[in-house]
């Protein structure tokens, strides 16, 4: 809710939060309807782990630090997007076993969508406009957003932790790890490019989404792992070996970008 507050709403937040929340949303489908491609994703860790990207923590100071100020919405919009769909389904897919039973479920499809914490930011925000409030809740709105960043980085170095430490530090590609480094850091971005392209957006906002894209795995997907103690410690590794690589990856798609 703060960083929303922070950003204002826009067309321009709005399309890029959809753009990225169906994407995201058809990719599962396909994963889980094409049996070939599910035997690469065998679980929901996984396909999180390379759906779902570092858009705050890594994306957002990229996009900030590499393009015109005028992107920021975009930047933000990717990331809302993200995390509405990490934070109303990522719990929901990591609960069930069938997501054919989870989609024809409607009764508790709209329930997962409703008390979800994005949701609920969002229409905080709705609310908080609706009464001129913005200017006076932002800032303190923002501190207790700082504090779950906080405790979210701790609670993923210790994870982290535990790998380091092991004999063997080397980037972990099994448990069909390289799959899911491929779908976060090269096949996604690919994609949000296209599409871009299909809605006819100009060049550097279609930049700012495709290195948002590209990012690592997202923290959220070993937070959700760890809360329904579901493959955390492949969405570690997942998180661990995406991050590694996107240290090259992301310069050679903005190089790519600016060709």
């Amino acid at each position: 809710m703060g960083l929303l507050l922070k950003a204002g709403i826009n067309f321009d937040l709005i399309n890029s939060a959809l753009l990225a929340f169906v994407t995201i949303t058809l990719f599962i489908f396909f994963i889980n309807y094409i049996s070939k491609i599910k035997k690469l994703f065998p679980n929901y860790s996984l396909q999180l782990a390379g759906l779902i990207g570092n858009t705050s923590f890594l994306g957002i100071p990229i996009a900030i630090a590499l393009l015109p100020t005028d992107t920021i919405n975009f930047t933000i919009g990717f990331d809302l997007g993200t995390t509405m769909f990490s934070w109303i389904f990522g719990p929901t897919l990591l609960k069930e076993t069938n997501i054919n039973h989870f989609i024809l479920n409607w009764r508790k499809l709209i329930s997962s969508i409703l008390n979800s914490p994005a949701s609920r930011g969002i229409i905080g925000v709705i609310v908080i406009y609706l009464f001129g409030l913005e200017n006076i809740l932002e800032d303190f709105l923002w501190i207790p957003a700082r504090i779950v960043i906080y405790i979210a980085i701790v609670v993923v170095g210790a994870r982290l932790g535990i790998i380091t430490k092991s004999k063997n530090i080397r980037i972990p590609f099994k448990e069909n790890i390289k799959y899911s480094s491929l779908l976060k850091l090269f096949i996604l971005p690919f994609f949000i490019y296209v599409f871009c392209k299909i809605l006819n957006f100009n060049g550097t906002d279609t930049t700012a989404l495709v290195l948002q894209a590209g990012t690592p795995s997202a923290i959220s997907t070993i937070l959700l792992a760890e809360a329904y103690k579901k493959q955390n410690d492949l969405a570690a590794k997942a998180f661990f070996t995406t991050t590694i690589l996107s240290t090259a990856t992301i310069p050679f798609i903005f190089f790519l970008m600016n060709l």
